[in-house]
């Protein structure tokens, strides 16, 4: 996101007018973090009150931004075409549904009724659907891009629909069987909806970095967002692969269900690695831009969700593997997202309060 402050403090029309999809990174971050706060192998005190709160804060905020948006398309209806054709903006959208799953996923945690869990599931995954395809559709018809231009922000669209396909093994557990079924069925569609083409992108990241190098400062947390395919993909054939054995029990599907779970923990594993791979990268990308001073922006968000996704993972790991190796580095990158999530938020809330955050650059040339 730019950070081009408005030219005075903005009044609430400015921040209806300027406000975009951006935000709801915040909502996938700190979800990320509540649920990982929640995961964590070794208790502490006060350990489910903090994730709990963080979860509140999260349903507010969620809330608060699905009102200004849609106060946004409701008041300056001719900003949607302009968002849709601007190269970077447009991608964002896909953290809508993104920023939903976290909340649905603790709100099972949390005591949430489960029809309304099951409701918001299913608006989540026809959300995710359609942003998968309106955006790169836009993308082909209506934006300008090139290769050295293009960095990791790609994946944002296309990777809504695993990050819901994930949620779907988590939400499986707590319905009947004949209520279960439906939604792993759709969770694997909705993967294949999602990780081949984001692993496609992926190929051409390496490839553009290679050619063109480092993206500019500005898009430094671009170097994590490739974990977000990779951590997601693996939780959700791991997660996907438990809730369909007892889904399909006694069902002509058991035997698939059964191959579903042993394939699902390879799978995660070779995924998991492969993630290994670019988390080391993307330490060495942040250590150099370290160096130059990072200019805080919205996109900073990127330092925490696929970070987290790839944390959940690894937990997910340790539970199915009982190896302790994956609790310990669990534990410390639960950890590392703390620290992300804390200087993020810090900086965020400071611009959210003095409104120089708030900046659509799709408006940029009215």
């Amino acid at each position: 996101m730019s950070l081009l402050p408005l030219s005075h403090k903005p009044n609430r029309a400015d921040v209806i007018r300027h406000f975009t999809p951006n935000w709801f990174t915040m909502n996938m971050g700190t979800g990320i973090l509540m649920l990982m706060i929640h995961a964590f192998p070794y208790r502490f005190h006060g350990q489910n009150a903090l994730a709990r709160g963080l979860w509140w804060f999260d349903v507010a905020f969620f809330c608060l931004f699905s009102l200004l948006f849609t106060a946004r398309l409701v008041l300056e209806p001719a900003s949607v075409g302009r968002l849709l054709k601007h190269p970077v903006q447009s991608m964002f959208l896909g953290a809508i549904p993104m920023g939903l799953v976290p909340i649905i996923n603790g709100g099972l945690l949390f005591g949430m009724p489960i029809a309304l869990a099951q409701g918001l599931w299913w608006l989540d995954a026809l959300v995710a659907v359609g942003i998968g395809w309106l955006v790169p559709y836009s993308m082909f018809t209506r934006q300008s891009h090139s290769l050295e231009a293009m960095t990791a922000v790609w994946l944002l669209p296309l990777v809504s629909a695993e990050v819901t396909a994930s949620s779907g093994g988590f939400l499986a557990p707590h319905l009947p069987a004949l209520a279960a079924q439906p939604v792993i069925v759709a969770s694997y569609v909705l993967w294949s909806l999602s990780v081949p083409l984001a692993l496609g992108v992926v190929a051409i990241v390496f490839l553009r970095l290679a050619l063109h190098k480092l993206p500019h400062r500005a898009m430094a947390a671009s170097g994590w967002l490739v974990l977000g395919p990779i951590g997601t993909g693996a939780l959700a054939l791991l997660v996907l692969g438990q809730a369909a054995v007892p889904a399909f029990a006694g069902t002509p599907l058991a035997d698939a269900a059964t191959f579903a779970r042993l394939f699902g923990l390879i799978a995660g594993l070779l995924l998991w690695g492969y993630g290994l791979w670019w988390w080391g990268m993307a330490w060495f990308f942040t250590l150099r831009y370290l160096r130059d001073g990072l200019p805080f922006n919205m996109g900073w968000w990127g330092f925490t969700f696929p970070l987290g996704v790839y944390t959940a993972a690894t937990l997910t790991l340790a539970t199915q593997t009982g190896f302790a190796v994956f609790d310990v580095f669990g534990a410390l990158l639960v950890i590392q997202l703390a620290v992300f999530w804390g200087v993020v938020a810090a900086r965020t809330l400071h611009g959210m309060w003095h409104g120089y955050l708030f900046d659509a650059p799709c408006l940029a040339q009215e």
